[in-house]
């Protein structure tokens, strides 16, 4: 990957770090059981939802539309993309429900830089995510 030495100088120096995590992500992607592919996809999520919220605090505009657009991505293309809505039943339409909201509602928090909305995203997702973590003994052992 190419960084422009025209970057600024922080922009320059993080994408070392950046490059790092990508591939001990990656590295977990090759081992990684389905349930531990949607674990991680709640972990990314959380981890946006608060880069989001700290580049509102930072009035960082640019960040924040990254961060929440990421956020979004983690919604829409892995765990709504993820359902089987005539197999699911009336779950995973609930899923699915729940999953357009949180979309709506993060796009609401980038136009506005609302902070309530980000928090109520997690209020909403935080109980699926440890939910999620409370099923993994039970996957382990199939």
């Amino acid at each position: 990957m190419f960084t422009s030495p025209y970057a600024p100088r922080a922009a320059r120096a993080a994408r070392p770090a950046g490059l790092y995590q990508q591939v001990g992500v990656e590295s977990q992607l090759g081992d990684a059981s389905p349930h531990h592919l949607v674990a991680m996809l709640f972990e990314g999520w959380m981890e946006a939802v608060a880069q989001a919220r700290g580049a509102i605090r930072k009035q960082d505009a640019l960040a924040k539309g990254q961060a929440i657009g990421r956020a979004v991505r983690i919604i829409e293309e892995g765990l709504r993309a993820g359902l089987d809505l005539r197999a699911g039943g009336r779950l995973a339409q609930d899923l699915n429900d729940l999953y357009g909201y949180l979309t709506l509602r993060l796009t609401q928090a980038n136009l506005r830089s609302d902070e309530q909305a980000l928090d109520e995203c997690v209020r909403l997702l935080k109980p699926l995510q440890d939910a999620w973590a409370a099923i993994a003994p039970a996957v382990a052992v199939r």
